[in-house]
């Protein structure tokens, strides 16, 4: 069977509803064991719902980008233009203007498809036209899946920083690559 080629575009209201489907299936993938279900369910409630995309579709410092195979939705991304007033990505990201990875999620039954690589080369090069010169991201310490992805898209690890998640915090790997 030939691979069906993965679109990806930029988010549009239309994809609120889907956007917010996706994440919410998504991102408890990400998080390690440890993380209890009540702070996941806090984290997509505060920052993953339609009308928080919302919020960020109309932010001009951030892009979010779908990737769609058969016209739905199956991953997305989500860059920031900057670095966080956080200490610890102060100094693991040097390269500036700098623009975050903030999210990047496929659903599972996508995986192994080529959906990340085409998302992760429409991030990199949406991170270029935002006129960055590196492009990071916070991963978990524990996701040795996403960090092997990273790596093989050029993200060195060059620091570490904690993740508020719900009423936990979380341990990660800043990871950055020049442009």
């Amino acid at each position: 069977m030939t691979p069906v080629p993965t679109g990806v575009t930029a988010a549009t209201i239309d994809d609120l509803t889907e956007l917010a489907d996706v994440a919410a299936r998504t991102f408890p993938l990400a998080c390690p064991p440890s993380a209890t279900a009540e702070n996941v369910a806090a984290f997509v409630a505060e920052h993953l719902s339609p009308e928080r995309f919302a919020d960020y579709l109309a932010d001009p410092d951030r892009a979010v980008l779908v990737a769609r195979e058969h016209g739905r939705v199956t991953g997305y991304a989500m860059l920031i233009r900057g670095v966080v007033d956080d200490a610890d990505v102060q100094r693991a990201v040097t390269a500036r203007p700098a623009v975050e990875l903030s999210k990047m999620y496929v659903s599972p039954d996508a995986h192994g498809g080529g959906v990340a690589h085409a998302l992760m080369t429409a991030a990199i090069d949406r991170a270029r036209d935002m006129g960055s010169a590196s492009v990071w991201l916070g991963v978990n310490q524990e996701n040795r899946r996403a960090q092997k992805f990273y790596s093989k898209h050029g993200f060195l690890i060059t620091g570490t920083k904690t993740f508020r998640l719900g009423a936990g915090v979380e341990r990660d790997y800043v990871m950055a690559r020049p442009l």
